[in-house]
């Protein structure tokens, strides 16, 4: 038992990288229980487990105590005894006894066995949370395993299972088994049951984190990706800026002949990328964010500073808005601000004003002047 012992010492720490402390701890502390169980002993006692010799042993530890002040013989030693020992003893030190029983081998082995087990697989547990919390906010390949009615099931780095739940799925994605797939990891937990890793392919900063591995420049903060908008599978828009005045931050994203975007275009699936500069103007910066609808002005509520108006030319109206008013409410994600979008012709008086009308907060008026929530 001794030499297994060892042997899966040195295979834990070779293989799987727990460290050996904290399993010798353990069988220490397996033998100790293992003893006072079986031995029905009470008194205080210390196991010693040579992870070289695989060699176990028992010390009952005792106190040194004045004569006078003796009283238990289990945890005691009194001082006269103790000289007899060693003359160097003095009140308050321990004496070590070696108390290790010849046939406390096969019970002591089978208890500490159990509990080893157990702090092995809680040493597995930490090691494998402690690796993935690094992977928290941050892209890793998968490769899909299986899927049931509450979660797809994705196998990490061939060593920890994943999982991602139906609205972090990709609604234009159909996966399939052993299908390798580039995941956000969005949590760690560490439980009862050991650590839990939840990934996604829809949240905004999986696109973030594909273009910090397309574009060099974004990687290194040159160019920084201030905010993203998403309805994942069918449309993002993006804002970028740069202090470097000689770069231009969407060219960079988009990258010669569109390679670059195109890359991440095609990590999702084909998902659509509006690219918008970040300006410090917010009446340009909306302007901007309503791309490729022409924006005629940006006229902002005297009462509400976070709902603006936009005037655009009357052949760019349902250009603005988009399909199911998708353009407008991906903008008014991206900046922050309520939108409510009107035609020249729609706005009359109001470009003389430069005064908007009322606008309630979860609503943007469409061009039939039907509420739709474009936040």
């Amino acid at each position: 038992m001794s030499k297994e012992l060892v042997d899966a010492l040195n295979a834990l720490e070779a293989e799987r990288g727990i460290d050996r402390a904290v399993v010798v701890e353990a069988l220490e502390n397996a033998l100790k229980a293992a003893y006072k169980k079986q031995y029905n002993a009470a008194q205080n006692v210390e196991a010693t487990f040579d992870d070289k010799k695989g060699k176990m042993t028992i010390k009952q530890v005792k106190l040194v105590v004045l004569d006078e002040d003796f009283v238990d013989a289990d945890l005691e030693i009194s001082l006269s005894d103790a000289l007899k020992i060693n003359k160097a003893y003095e009140p308050g030190d321990e004496i070590r006894f070696d108390v290790t029983p010849k046939d406390f081998g096969r019970m002591a082995a089978q208890a500490a066995k159990q509990v080893i087990v157990q702090k092995m697989r809680e040493a597995g547990r930490e090691a494998i949370y402690n690796k993935f919390q690094d992977y928290e906010n941050e892209i890793i390949t998968g490769e899909v395993e299986r899927q049931d009615a509450r979660f797809l099931y994705v196998m990490l780095a061939g060593q920890q299972e994943a999982v991602m739940a139906p609205g972090d799925q990709m609604p234009n994605e159909h996966y399939r088994m052993r299908d390798r797939i580039k995941v956000l990891v969005t949590k760690v937990d560490n439980n009862l049951k050991g650590p839990q890793i939840f990934v996604s392919r829809t949240a905004p900063d999986l696109v973030k984190r594909l273009f910090e591995q397309e574009v060099p420049e974004v990687y290194d903060g040159t160019v920084e990706i201030v905010s993203i908008a998403r309805e994942a599978g069918d449309r993002s828009k993006i804002a970028v800026y740069t202090h470097d005045a000689d770069l231009d931050p969407v060219g960079a994203l988009v990258g010669q002949r569109g390679v670059r975007v195109q890359n991440v275009v095609n990590e999702l699936g084909g998902e659509h990328m509006d690219i918008v500069e970040w300006v410090e103007d917010e009446a340009q910066y909306i302007a901007n964010a309503l791309n490729p609808s022409e924006v005629t002005d940006v006229i902002f509520d005297q009462e509400n500073e976070r709902v603006v108006t936009v005037i655009v030319p009357d052949d760019q109206l349902s250009l603005a808005i988009g399909k199911r008013g998708q353009n407008a409410r991906l903008a008014a994600r991206l900046t922050g601000f309520k939108i409510d979008i009107k035609s020249e012709s729609e706005a009359g008086d109001l470009l003389n004003t430069s005064s908007a009308p009322e606008v309630a907060e979860d609503e943007v008026v469409s061009e039939s002047d039907t509420p739709a929530d474009f936040s």
